[in-house]
């Protein structure tokens, strides 16, 4: 449960959260860190081979594969923990 919208700013966008369910995974990142910037999302060609490169460069995939996600995108997110703290997401469009 989350609403979005998608701000377009030059070459990238800026995608707003909120969450319709106090159980989706938006509002309990909002309970444990508070309001503001929850991810950075990076388009690629080919997020199967993005997150193979990812992986083999040492960060800490979330998803051992590529899925489905927002707007008909294909998404992988890789742990925080190798980015000083900010969630990274892989976006093929």
């Amino acid at each position: 449960g989350v609403e979005e919208a998608l701000l377009k700013v030059a070459e990238s966008y800026v995608q707003l959260l909120t969450p319709t369910r106090d159980d989706s995974p938006v509002a309990k990142a909002i309970e444990k860190r508070g309001e503001g910037l929850h991810h950075i999302g990076y388009r690629v060609s080919d997020c199967a081979a993005a997150l193979e490169a990812m992986v083999a460069a040492g960060a800490t995939p979330i998803d051992s594969a590529p899925r489905p996600g927002s707007r008909g995108t294909t998404v992988a997110f890789m742990h925080p923990k190798g980015s000083f703290g900010t969630l990274i997401e892989l976006v093929q469009e």
